[in-house]
């Protein structure tokens, strides 16, 4: 690997894996480059906002929708809410495109993100499964 590489992947960081998790060697494993920043957008996205009280404005506004219907003013500002908590907190990519799609049931949205990475300009996507309507009882 080149030292322009080297720079490129210390750019992109290493830390803990999340959730933590002890390793058979009786340590934690440690996640860097591409891994990271994937790991940093599920957690941005997996986060309401308020629910760190330290930094109350992390985290992404799609945990307000939960209860709400799917359709699709809904899912253009699940889109929205997805957009602004990424571009505020995951400063590593920049945005393709993001889409909120029905998946096997009307509860179940798909948010696929396309982003690309502003250190090495390689492509990424992510699927997060999100969840709205109250489920019924079969």
């Amino acid at each position: 690997m080149t030292v322009a590489g080297n720079q490129t992947r210390a750019f992109l960081g290493n830390g803990f894996g999340f959730p933590p998790m002890v390793n058979a060697r009786g340590g934690f494993d440690w996640i860097a480059g591409e891994a990271n920043v994937q790991r940093a957008i599920w957690i941005i996205l997996s986060t309401a906002r308020g629910e760190m009280q330290l930094n109350p404005r992390f985290g992404c506004g799609i945990h307000d929708y939960v209860f709400t219907d799917n359709t699709p003013a809904n899912r253009a500002s699940i889109a929205h809410q997805v957009r602004m908590a990424l571009l505020e907190w995951e400063m590593r990519i920049d945005l393709i495109d993001i889409r909120v799609v029905e998946g096997e049931s009307p509860s179940t949205l798909l948010i696929e993100i396309d982003y690309r990475l502003k250190a090495s300009h390689a492509l990424g996507n992510l699927v997060y499964p999100f969840y709205v309507g109250e489920q019924q009882g079969e």
